[in-house]
């Protein structure tokens, strides 16, 4: 039998749950998972319309900010994420990103909330070649003043299918 002082240092006991901020109420939940659904979309369709430099107004600009994208990290901050996007229409001359319909916002506080959702993309370079792509998005929403913006990002993609419908490795 294990002493009571062990226990204790193991964590094994109940511990009352705590918040770092007070719990939305029912309306507030309502009201967050609206401006972040609509946000998403927003950014879809102004990635789409306005090409890859949009993605600068929907990225934070703070140090807190990264990017990950298949089991790598892409911009370690916000200050890299607008150098990477200020560079992204020198390869990238057009996006064409459509959130699923199963897009879920699970909102944290007034001010934050999870995005997640299956995407496909049309990614057309300088030299009007297409390359489709899908697979699933999670990301940290966070309101900054009185817009919404990704605090952090994560794309996972489905892996390529040849012309033959195989799988092909990455």
């Amino acid at each position: 039998m294990l002493p009571l002082g062990a226990l204790l240092l193991c964590g094994c006991h109940e511990r009352p749950h705590s918040r770092a901020s007070p719990a939305l109420t029912e309306q507030e939940r309502i009201e967050v998972t609206g401006d972040v659904r609509v946000f998403a979309l927003e950014v879809a369709q102004d990635v789409t319309l306005r090409g890859p430099a949009a993605w600068a107004g929907h990225f934070s600009s703070a140090p807190e900010f990264f990017m990950a994208s298949q089991g790598e990290l892409q911009f370690a901050s916000g200050a890299a994420a607008a150098q990477g996007v200020a560079e992204l229409p020198g390869t990238l001359k057009r996006i064409s990103l459509h959130f699923g319909d199963d897009l879920r916002v699970d909102p944290l506080t007034r001010d934050f909330a999870v995005v997640a959702a299956s995407f496909s993309e049309v990614l057309t370079d300088t030299t009007e070649h297409d390359t489709a792509v899908s697979g699933y998005f999670t990301g940290l929403a966070e309101r900054r003043g009185d817009q919404w913006v990704f605090r952090n990002a994560h794309w996972s993609l489905k892996p390529a299918e040849d012309a033959a419908g195989a799988t092909a490795s990455p």
